[in-house]
């Protein structure tokens, strides 16, 4: 009977990684909210990465890897690192003046994006289910954004929800680029010079005296948003997730993502008290539920 529960025991090893990544994601929302009380957008990101950055350099440190790269070989991580900030930049700028709960469920149709992009771009073929699929997320996404109303043609009257939106888009070029890309580091690595570069490229926008000063002014709230935002989103979450690409296939890693916008749905109701309300739970489920449809093969 050893073996069986040996596998058993090597499965449940498995599978947490991705599930612990996931709950974590789905959390940086709600952080994100919490510490744009008192810091602004380009300093939660800066912080961000530079307590990633030094997370994977302890890591890396313990696993004696050599931090030497061809800078030349590695060209893919600077454009990487290019969308990864804007990304990230106009994704926590959106979270000002949007929920934590609508940007998870946004984020969540991130897969469709990355299809219509794949077709543009690649030229790659979708079913008939796939299509149907596409239009169903775009339907939730629209009763979303409306809240219900399409009286009208300017129904998307948030500009957060429009920036979120923007980033998804900008998340499926990064995933494009990503898979396009050829890498001769770990993933650990990868990410560290990623996460450097990125700090690199806002640190002239994000060093000065007035943003100097909000950090300095930090509640204990605001800096455990910041360091679960840099430790455990940037750090903990993408080495595991990596780890978890390597032990299973990518399609398994990858449904673990559906769990990502009910995290953030139901935590942003119990940790920031947003209303809950039966339209953003629908406008979810359908969006979620087209997703599934076009991630279907």
């Amino acid at each position: 009977m050893s073996a069986p529960i040996t596998d058993h025991r090597s499965q449940i090893t498995k599978h947490w990684k991705p599930l612990f990544a996931v709950i974590v994601w789905g959390m940086s929302f709600i952080a994100t909210k919490n510490a744009l009380e008192e810091i602004k957008p380009e300093a939660i990101v800066f912080i961000r990465q530079i307590l990633g950055i030094l997370f994977l350099a302890a890591v890396l440190l313990k696993q004696k890897r050599k931090f030497s790269i061809n800078i030349r070989e590695q060209k893919w991580i600077f454009i990487l690192a290019g969308i990864a900030c804007f990304h990230l930049w106009i994704q926590v700028t959106g979270l000002q003046w949007t929920t934590a709960s609508h940007t998870g469920w946004i984020i969540g149709i991130t897969p469709v994006f990355m299809v219509i992009l794949g077709i543009i771009f690649f030229k790659e073929k979708i079913s008939s289910l796939q299509t149907l699929g596409i239009i169903i997320s775009f339907l939730g996404l629209i009763f979303l954004v409306s809240k219900g109303d399409l009286t009208t043609l300017d129904f998307i009257k948030n500009k957060g929800d429009v920036l979120i939106i923007s980033s998804s888009v900008t998340w499926s070029f990064y995933s494009m680029v990503n898979k396009k890309a050829t890498f001769n580091l770990s993933p650990a690595l990868t990410t560290f010079y990623l996460f450097l570069i990125v700090a690199v490229i806002i640190a002239p926008f994000t060093i000065n005296k007035e943003n100097i000063s909000e950090v300095l002014r930090l509640s204990v709230s605001g800096w455990g948003s910041i360091l679960f935002l840099g430790i455990f989103c940037s750090g903990i979450a993408y080495t595991l997730w990596a780890q978890a690409l390597n032990e299973m296939s990518a399609s398994r890693v990858g449904a673990f993502l559906y769990i990502e916008p009910f995290v953030t749905f139901f935590g942003a109701w119990l940790l920031l008290h947003e209303q809950i309300t039966l339209l953003t739970l629908l406008s979810g489920l359908i969006i979620i539920g087209g997703v599934v449809l076009v991630n279907r093969k």
